[in-house]
This record gives C-alpha cells, structure tokens and sequence, in this order.
C-alpha cells in the first residue's frame, strides 16, 4: 500500500520542465546581479579612484600608506615616492603600498 503511493508522488517529478527551471535559477541570478550593483561596482569605482590619485601624487601631498604610516611626499618617480613621516626622516614607499592620498591644502582638521 505504501511502496504504490510513493512511486505515485516521484513519478510527476520527474520532469519539471523548463519554466521549473528558470525559476530554480532566478534566485542565484537575482543575488548575483545584487551583489555586483551593491558590493562589486562601488568596490571597482573606489579603487580607480585611488590609483587615479595615486599616478597624480605630487610634492606636498600626504598620503597614508598600507602600514599605516602619514607623512608628506617631498619626490615622486616611477615606482616609488620618497615620503617625510618627520622632521628630517625621509623613506622610501612604493606607490602600491599607498592607501590614501591628500592633496596639497586638503581637508583641514576638526572644522
């Protein structure tokens, strides 16, 4: 009496046919398209934003590095730009460890 019902039950889904599916996938692509306008696109707009920043470097900006160092870039070259972090304390940074970028007369402080 059991063993006939269930063959019953699993015998018309068998085959859910294509709209089945489409509404089985839309889920995942509805979170997918979501993620991307909400998560991924700002993401990719900010780091272009700081790479623009970081090729326009130029004396007198400060800039905060990976490390977490703030000083004032006083040379840029190629890869690198040689930073002030204090009175007469001068290293050495690769663009890629750049964080943050100031212009010259940015944001003043607690106003």
């Amino acid at each position: 009496m059991f063993v006939s019902t269930a063959f019953a039950q699993s015998a018309g889904a068998a085959s859910p046919g294509i709209a089945g599916q489409i509404v089985g996938i839309a889920p995942l692509i509805l979170i997918f398209v979501a993620f991307y306008f909400l998560m991924i696109r700002p993401q990719q707009k900010r780091m272009r934003t700081l790479q623009n920043a970081i090729a326009n470097a130029k004396r007198g900006d400060t800039v905060v590095t990976g490390g977490g160092l703030v000083g004032k870039v006083i040379k840029v070259e190629d890869q690198h730009l040689e930073v002030e972090i204090a009175q007469g304390v001068r290293v050495r940074v690769v663009k890629g460890t750049i964080a943050e970028v100031t212009p010259l007369g940015g944001n003043p402080a607690n106003d």
